[in-house]
């Protein structure tokens, strides 16, 4: 079992990878929180497996996170957009056995 927590800071306008795939192991639980000051106004958008976002999951105003946990959860590369208007500090954790 490896726990893995990073952080990223995703400027504006800006898209990019922010769990990979797992190669050897199964992903059993992950996690992507938004960092910013509770009055502050962000909003992201969270892909899996599509670099184009033609589907994606919205994180905005006092929605900051986004985790799922389980055997059946996505196993493929998570993407993140910065959709706003400033840029913005990302933790992710990841656990995989």
């Amino acid at each position: 079992m490896a726990q893995i927590v990073k952080s990223q800071t995703i400027s504006v306008g800006q898209k990019m990878i922010v769990l990979k795939k797992p190669n050897v192991s199964n992903r059993i639980f992950f996690s992507i929180y938004v960092v910013r000051a509770p009055a502050d106004w962000s909003a992201s958008l969270v892909s899996f497996g599509d670099p184009l976002f033609r589907s994606y999951f919205v994180l905005d105003g006092s929605l900051l996170c986004f985790e799922a946990k389980g055997e059946g959860i996505f196993q493929g590369d998570i993407w993140v957009s910065n959709v706003s208007s400033k840029d913005l500090l990302f933790t992710m954790t990841e656990i995989l056995v």
